[in-house]
């Protein structure tokens, strides 16, 4: 059976086995309770961690917290990606092999960097797939950016207040089925909605679908830093501009001076 990553993001497909190799080969225990409790709020709902919840937490890991959350990270989303991506276009996607022992935050990173490079949907889509995580996984930073290349084709700041009720918008069909599927992501992973299928079908190619799943691990990992309380803004008044290079680079532009 054809697996959907590996033939619209091959890139990707390549960079989500090396993190998979990697993450098999880390000795890491989660087992403690104030871990096992940590990483199941993690995959629920992230924004209700709260202090004692993340003190225990870093009690139990210590100076390992931030490998330890990387991988929690990657049990949460890396099966999502095969489920939910099957669920649409059918397929299989198994992860990675055993690997070596290496640093996972490198690897992640690529990830990232890969999944910024696609570019089947439009900048306003991405960008509103993106806006739609950050606000459900309540990260204060990403909520306080926007993309220079949304902004540039056209979206203002009523397209980007639209995600919170996107269902009874005037956003077009295609952008109301990517933001289905990318709540589908966010909630009900193992379960999804038949008519969030249906949607994704009838108004995404498949190579569009693919990149809305990975978009939607990419954001994920905003859920570290909100984990580990790391996700504050860092602007106090407006918006903080960012722009996305070829090689998938993240850059926040400089505001121009008044």
């Amino acid at each position: 059976m054809s697996n959907p990553i590996e033939e619209h993001a091959p890139e990707v497909a390549a960079a989500l086995a090396a993190v998979g190799a990697a993450r098999t080969a880390l000795d890491i225990d989660l087992d403690d309770p104030r871990v096992e409790n940590f990483a199941d709020q993690f995959g629920v709902d992230v924004s209700v961690i709260d202090d004692d919840l993340r003190r225990r937490f870093l009690e139990a890991t210590g100076p390992t917290a931030f490998e330890v959350a990387q991988t929690i990270y990657v049990d949460d989303y890396w099966p999502r990606i095969a489920i939910v991506s099957g669920e649409v276009l059918g397929g299989t996607w198994g992860g990675g092999e055993l690997g070596e022992p290496t640093e996972l935050w490198p690897l992640i990173e690529e990830f990232m960097r890969q999944v910024a490079r696609l570019d089947t949907l439009d900048p306003v889509l991405t960008e509103l797939v993106r806006l739609r995580g950050a606000r459900q996984h309540e990260c204060r930073l990403c909520r306080s950016r926007r993309s220079v290349a949304a902004l540039e084709a056209g979206a203002d700041e009523a397209t980007f207040e639209a995600v919170d009720a996107y269902a009874d918008s005037d956003l077009p069909p295609a952008y109301k089925a990517a933001l289905g599927l990318t709540d589908a992501m966010i909630w009900t992973p193992y379960l999804v909605p038949d008519q969030v299928v249906e949607d994704a079908q009838a108004h995404l190619a498949p190579e569009q679908v693919v990149e809305v799943v990975l978009d939607v691990a990419r954001n994920a990992a905003n859920k570290i830093a909100v984990a580990l309380g790391a996700d504050a803004a860092t602007v106090t008044d407006g918006v903080e501009l960012f722009s996305t290079d070829a090689d998938g680079n993240l850059t926040v532009v400089p505001p121009e001076p008044r």
